[in-house]
């Protein structure tokens, strides 16, 4: 029978959540869930019957619609249905699932790759699975929830260095025995602020201190590089990362997570990452979509100089009128509001004028920090840019955000 105690806890839990969606929801500020009827072209979306700009897409290349992507998808349904035959250990593992591992590796330069069912699944279970208590992982304060999960499942001293400090990472690399076992992760581009981790920097640091190097790609695929192969490529440092974590559901228009690395690791967590022995195999669809568009960011280099081309000038339009970006170097871009009521009534006022942007607020983000995460893609014209950074703008002014 269920604690009293411990069920009214859950309780007053809910019912202050519950709460709190309520009162938005009255107040017209609940801007979440909301479902997309139809995309109209790479960034236009139907929403509440009402085309709108998108600007809150994780599609940074305009991928999604895609006819090489679509057509590979389909062709995938014929052969081979809409699912797998179980987990990939046992009936699940398709050729397109082999074919697709083959096309991550060489795209990012590694030995082999295995692929799991989500981003946030990849993280917890590769960082649960390779390290154990007694060993030290050291995670930037930034990084994403699936990986703060993942640290905090393995049993390991999980310590946090400040974000992007790597003087204030090399302090707790200090403080940990010379003899333990070391991981240390960070996401590539982060994925509220926007801002690039300091590879050089905490490459240097890892080999000083016998660590391992585990870097999230989630939002750099396809956005960093000149081909966009990610952070490696940015900065010059080819091979530099032990463990290469990205996302099949951002640049990548399918679903899935993928680990590109050595053989010996990669061979150790087919056989030993619960995610991948317990979940059911990407559908073929899914892969084979994933397979394609790999194959079309190499094709098609001119979206990567397009998006960095449109990144620049939303960042650089946005400060020009008053916004504070923060650290932005990417396509995602933060228009600070200040606190969560600015957030919420900037989103209504621009969604009200078809520019589909979205509220962070807190706890996700610090008190006081709250604000619409916007981001471009490949797709956006250089008009578009203008006209919704006007419109953030003018809207900013009427509730007092710009002076």
């Amino acid at each position: 029978m269920t604690s009293p105690r411990i069920e009214d806890a859950i309780s007053k839990r809910i019912d202050g959540f519950a709460e709190r969606i309520r009162l938005l929801k009255e107040a017209g500020l609940y801007y979440y869930n909301q479902p997309i009827t139809e995309m109209m072209d790479e960034s236009k979306v139907l929403v509440r019957g009402r085309v709108m700009q998108m600007f809150a897409s994780y599609s940074y290349l305009g991928l999604i619609g895609h006819p090489r992507i679509n057509e590979a998808a389909k062709a995938a349904i014929d052969r081979y249905g809409t699912g797998t035959h179980g987990v990939r250990t046992l009936a699940g593992t398709l050729d397109i699932h082999n074919e697709l591992e083959e096309t991550i590796a060489n795209f990012k330069g590694a030995e082999t790759a295995i692929t799991y069912t989500s981003g946030y699944a990849t993280n917890l279970t590769v960082v649960s699975t390779l390290l154990g208590r007694h060993d030290y992982v050291f995670s930037d304060r930034l990084n994403h929830a699936s990986i703060v999960d993942g640290c905090m499942m393995s049993g390991a001293k999980f310590v946090r260095f400040k974000h992007n400090d790597l003087n204030d990472l090399e302090r707790v690399l200090e403080e940990a025995p010379a003899s333990s076992a070391k991981l240390i992760i960070a996401d590539s581009v982060f994925s509220m602020d926007g801002d690039i981790i300091d590879l050089p920097r905490i490459v240097e640091l890892a080999r000083k201190h016998h660590a391992w190097l585990m870097i999230d790609e989630a939002h750099s695929i396809g956005v960093l590089g000149k081909t966009g192969r990610g952070i490696e490529e940015h900065f010059g440092m080819e091979g530099v990362i032990d463990i290469k974590m990205g996302t099949l559901s951002k640049t990548i228009p399918s679903v899935g997570g993928y680990i590109a690395g050595n053989h010996d690791m990669i061979n150790y967590l087919r056989h030993a990452s619960r995610a991948y022995i317990f979940s059911a195999a990407l559908p073929p669809a899914q892969a084979a979509a994933a397979n394609e568009a790999f194959k079309v960011i190499l094709d098609e280099p001119w979206r990567i100089e397009k998006l960095t081309a449109n990144g620049k000038q939303f960042i650089s339009g946005l400060q020009s009128r008053g916004f504070d970006t923060m650290l932005t170097e990417t396509a995602i871009v933060p228009v600070l509001c200040g606190e969560d009521d600015l957030a919420y009534a900037l989103t209504r006022n621009v969604q009200e004028r078809d520019i589909f942007v979205l509220p962070v607020v807190s706890p996700a983000v610090e008190q006081g920090k709250a604000r619409l995460r916007a981001t471009v893609t490949a797709a956006h014209k250089t008009e578009d840019i203008e006209r919704a950074m006007d419109i953030i703008a003018e809207e900013g002014k009427r509730l007092g955000i710009l002076k």
